[in-house]
């Protein structure tokens, strides 16, 4: 279990990235005993709502493979009308490691930042369950238009995603003991 911390097309975040070094280590060693699977290497990148649409959109598109240039620019145009909306977001890579990317412009105080990180820490241990990583590169595959699954294949995908979230927004509380109030604001 490897975390790294970067930033990405972000500037004068100095201290956020300082705050995010010191929160990550702990956040990983919490979940990493508290939910069920392995914890990969993780890379936690810093980023606005633009890198975190072009970041996601690259890492998928490799791991889908054999994607075709208009269909990846399309799917980041997508994701890009969405991101200023998200948080974080956790993307598994093609070498079995994961990408944590956290909206630095939506994640103002240290306790929100706790709550995200350990969010998309728990999606990171899910990846490492069997099955997942398979099902997640089948959907992918999908949604660049690489093979397409089946309408069956995409509800147990549609199932299982809506399982995942719930167990990782059960999981927020362990942000409480990274930064003691972390929930209450």
């Amino acid at each position: 279990m490897k975390i790294t911390v970067s930033t990405h097309k972000v500037s004068g975040y100095r201290a956020t990235l300082r705050t995010a070094k010191q929160l990550a280590e702990s956040a990983a060693r919490l979940v990493n005993r508290s939910v069920p699977g392995s914890m990969p290497d993780v890379q936690i990148t810093l980023t606005n709502a633009r890198g975190l649409a072009e970041l996601a959109t690259t890492a998928e598109a490799e791991l889908a493979g054999g994607v075709d240039k208009r269909v990846r620019d399309r799917e980041e145009r997508h994701a890009a009308r969405g991101a200023c909306n998200v948080d974080g977001r956790a993307v598994p890579l093609a070498d079995g490691s994961v990408l944590v990317l956290i909206n630095v412009d939506r994640n103002d105080s240290p306790g929100e930042f706790a709550i995200t990180l350990v969010h998309e820490l728990v999606h990171a241990m899910q990846f490492s369950r069997k099955g997942v990583r398979e099902r997640i590169i089948r959907d992918r595959r999908d949604t660049f238009k690489v093979e397409r699954q089946s309408r069956r294949q995409a509800r147990e995908n549609e199932r299982c995603h809506d399982d995942e979230e719930r167990e990782a927004y059960g999981r927020e509380y362990l942000a409480d003991q990274i930064v003691p109030g972390a929930r209450a604001a």
